[in-house]
């Protein structure tokens, strides 16, 4: 259940019907902690405006360690960023104003959510080692050829309204458009992660994503570009790796760099997808980029190469592209103007047109990333269906990853 702690009965009532049914009020933070010690299954504390946040924030520093499974949600008069700040260093899991009871509605169930998975994490038996998600990176050493726009859709056709739990980063930290792509207004961007450092668990990076639609989520980068200096890869790669334990996929859009956090990337990531378009100096860059994988000693099998605008008449064709790096392509996603319009309309195009051609070649290269696709209804003779280890090898890898390996002579 829900206690709410607050002293003014007015705004007491208010919260208690919007925290839900079977929701107590008790007046102070004393009467809270005697509240906990009797009542060990409840998942969320609602602090009333009443509370004074010093304590406020004492109080849920502490819930943290001894009960990290209780959600503290914070409520206050107005919300303003040092209030956000305080909350987020002490592991408040949500900070809703006071009239915003639909807010307040919606943190509740929040908690609930989290609340259930930690405890049926913890009641995991030891030695079963549950499956992690797949992270997918989306990346082009050159701008303009369209990897937002194919990393943003590739996460909706992998959501597939639902089916799949999918998160998008956005790790171009300086000049992140996943936000704007996805007409998001966050409250949280993966800045936040930085007071967080030391106190990062699933929860907590939960509570900086913001829901797109049915199954995708978005951790989307600053506002203020100069926050990317605050940003490593050890904490990238923490990030990434709690959203693995919490998503059947993440997809990782990047900024056209080999920097610090683009590498942590790839050591984390399943699979790798190279964009570029049919011009030299996208071959260039995807040479330039499948040399410096070749360097770093990635797995080749991993890497994936998709052509966007595949289909236009510039003198160069996709043949050139596979015969010049040695790599088979995987997706060839045709121009379209309507690619451009969904942007404009703030609509990703395999959402909004489903039956589009560019939707068609974003789907079916996402079927190629998942595991859990039926069969399709095809006959085949016995010397004609592929054998157990042909059928794995077809199917992308669910766990392990990239890694950046010491080659030894």
């Amino acid at each position: 259940m829900t206690v709410v702690v607050e002293l003014d009965a007015a705004s007491a009532e208010a919260l208690q019907g919007a925290a839900g049914s079977g929701c107590v009020v008790v007046p102070s933070l004393d009467a809270l902690r005697r509240h906990l010690e009797q009542r060990p299954k409840e998942y969320a504390a609602v602090l009333g405006p009443s509370v004074d946040l010093s304590a406020a924030v004492a109080l849920a520093d502490t819930l943290r360690v001894t009960r990290p499974t209780l959600g503290v949600i914070l409520v206050r008069r107005r919300v303003d960023t040092a209030v956000l700040a305080e909350a987020l260093r002490a592991g408040i899991r949500d900070v809703v104003e006071e009239r915003d009871l639909t807010g307040l509605s919606e943190a509740v169930v929040h908690s609930y959510a989290v609340h259930t998975a930690m405890v049926a994490a913890s009641d995991k038996p030891e030695g079963d080692d549950e499956e992690k998600g797949s992270l997918v990176t989306v990346f082009s050493a050159k701008g303009g050829v369209g990897k937002t726009t194919i990393a943003t859709n590739l996460a909706a056709s992998l959501a597939e309204g639902g089916k799949r739990k999918v998160c998008i980063v956005d790790l171009d930290l300086a000049f992140g458009d996943v936000s704007i792509v996805l007409q998001l207004f966050p409250v949280h961007t993966i800045a936040d992660a930085i007071s967080m450092r030391d106190k990062l668990d699933p929860a907590a990076v939960e509570s900086l994503l913001t829901e797109h639609s049915a199954g995708l989520k978005a951790l989307v980068a600053p506002v203020q570009p100069d926050a990317k200096d605050l940003i490593d890869g050890d904490l990238v790669g923490k990030v990434l790796r709690l959203l693995r334990e919490s998503f059947d996929y993440v997809v990782v859009d990047t900024p056209p760099a080999f920097d610090e956090v683009v590498l942590q990337a790839f050591d984390e990531s399943d699979l790798l997808v190279l964009v570029g378009t049919l011009d030299v100096t996208a071959l260039k860059s995807l040479k330039i980029t499948v040399e410096t994988l070749g360097l770093l000693n990635h797995p080749k099998d991993q890497w994936k190469l998709v052509i966007n605008r595949a289909d236009m008449k510039v003198g160069l064709s996709p043949s050139d592209f596979e015969t010049t790096l040695k790599l088979p392509i995987a997706a060839s996603i045709p121009q379209s103007k309507d690619v451009t319009a969904s942007i404009n309309h703030g609509k990703l195009i395999v959402l909004e047109s489903p039956r589009h051609p560019v939707s068609s070649a974003i789907r079916k290269l996402a079927r190629d990333f998942t595991t859990d696709q039926p069969a399709e209804a095809t006959t085949t003779t016995p010397a004609d269906k592929p054998s157990p280890e042909q059928h794995k090898a077809s199917v992308a890898p669910k766990r392990g990853g990239l890694r950046r390996r010491k080659v030894t002579s």
